[in-house]
């Protein structure tokens, strides 16, 4: 009884800060809830891609997805349209300008070397150093207070800086981004660390300027320029008043769902609904704190997974009455009702869960999301069945007889002779009597 109570209080806190993270920490909702934007981006050919070949446009689709996912963005819809266009849809996206700019940008980091001067003007020439070279970027600031930009080449890009500022000690390097001169530093000395720092001039750079830089560089360069040939506000799709609807409805279901439970099973009906809303509470906490994206379809798969976790505790009652009837105590009961039901609940939820990764390796975002959830969802209706019901029912009930077998749905008369003679051989054995 004492590993109960311990248990006990171990679920309670679980379940005491799982509250406390649902109502601190915002949800955050799909496109298809909150509205969002939707981009058409088109790839572009140039003098040297004369054709999009699908694996370019292969290539393109994984580059926006991993630019989207460094915005922070989840649950966006990227898919191609046709042989070289791209649909993107952001929900609850605050600045479209941005994100136009974040997702065509080709990241193009390059660093030069003097070439001729050409009517006056300093030409620069390419050498083999480009942003592929670099393993990291970040904000930062310099001796100055000024915002600049400091950058982590990988290992060859380790090896190529040090030959080329050694090649230019004395002399200007320029790095440009995206074609535009940032800086053009005199390397005075061969930089074999690995590291360099773009200072953006004299007054160095505004900070969404260098934090946007940052972000393209870290997200990758395109793999063929592109540029966005439509875009539109999306509004949410359900509406307001839809969203409260779908609300209601299913807090009726739930309703409906916990009084069925109590008034068949009576107290482990009622055990049952507890186990229930604590598992929506530490489930909700768990979306919020991963984050999880909730669109239509990941709603479908939290409410499916309540549909399952019901079933696991109508499988657990089930059991428990058959081995009541059968003449076992009460203690007995619960505990071979619980490991009877737990291979079927087992095998079940396995099922689901192999599903729900096929689901999430081979769908789109939208599956994606129905099958996080419902995987999210199975998994912990199997730690609230097994161990916060249970535990809830041994201390509720004790270790005592069935003193009135309404409590579990049963007439007396279901077990009252297998309890009976349970009841006779127990008092037999008190007295050293054997049969």
């Amino acid at each position: 009884m004492k590993n109960k109570i311990i248990t006990f209080w171990i679920v309670f806190f679980i379940v005491l800060a799982s509250a406390i993270v649902v109502f601190v920490k915002p949800t955050k909702l799909g496109l298809d809830l909150v509205g969002g934007s939707r981009l058409v981006l088109e790839a572009q050919t140039t003098e040297t891609i004369a054709k999009i070949t699908p694996d370019m446009m292969d290539s393109l689709h994984f580059a926006i997805e991993n630019r989207i996912n460094k915005m922070g963005v989840a649950e966006t819809v990227v898919q191609q349209v046709g042989d070289k266009r791209l649909l993107i849809e952001i929900p609850n996206i605050s600045d479209l300008e941005k994100a136009k700019a974040f997702l065509g940008e080709t990241a193009a980091l390059e660093f030069k070397e003097p070439g001729p001067i050409v009517d006056g003007v300093q030409t620069w020439l390419a050498t083999d150093l480009t942003g592929k070279d670099v393993s990291k970027a970040l904000v930062s600031t310099s001796q100055n207070g000024q915002w600049v930009v400091d950058l982590r080449f990988n290992d060859k890009g380790v090896k190529k800086f040090g030959e080329l500022t050694s090649r230019l000690v004395g002399q200007p390097m320029a790095i440009f981004f995206n074609g535009e001169l940032m800086s053009a530093p005199v390397i005075r000395e061969a930089i074999i660390g690995g590291n360099a720092q773009i200072s953006g001039g004299d007054e160095g750079f505004p900070y969404e300027e260098a934090k946007n830089m940052v972000d393209l560089l870290n997200a990758g360069a395109l793999p063929v320029p592109a540029h966005v040939i439509e875009e539109n506000v999306v509004g949410p799709t359900l509406g307001a008043d839809s969203i409260e609807k779908s609300k209601l409805a299913g807090l009726v279901g739930l309703g409906l769902v916990m009084i069925f439970m109590i008034a068949y099973y009576r107290v482990p009906g009622l055990i049952a609904d507890i186990a229930l809303i604590c598992y929506s509470i530490i489930l909700f906490a768990l979306f919020k704190t991963i984050p999880v994206t909730l669109t239509l379809a990941g709603i479908a798969g939290f409410i499916l997974s309540i549909g399952m976790a019901v079933d696991a505790n109508i499988l657990i009652f089930e059991r428990t009455k058959e081995e009541l009837r059968a003449g076992r105590t009460l203690f007995t009961a619960i505990n071979s009702g619980f490991d009877r039901a737990f291979s079927s609940i087992f095998d079940s939820n396995m099922s689901t869960i192999i599903t729900c990764i096929i689901l999430y390796m081979l769908g789109t975002s939208v599956v994606k999301g129905f099958a996080l959830t419902l995987a999210l969802g199975v998994i912990v209706s199997m730690f609230s069945a097994i161990t916060i019901t249970k535990n809830i029912m041994h201390l509720v009930f004790g270790t005592g007889d069935l003193k009135y077998p309404q409590l579990f749905g049963l007439k007396k008369e279901e077990i009252g002779k297998a309890y009976e003679a349970a009841d006779t051989k127990r008092e037999k054995a008190k007295f050293g009597v054997l049969d």
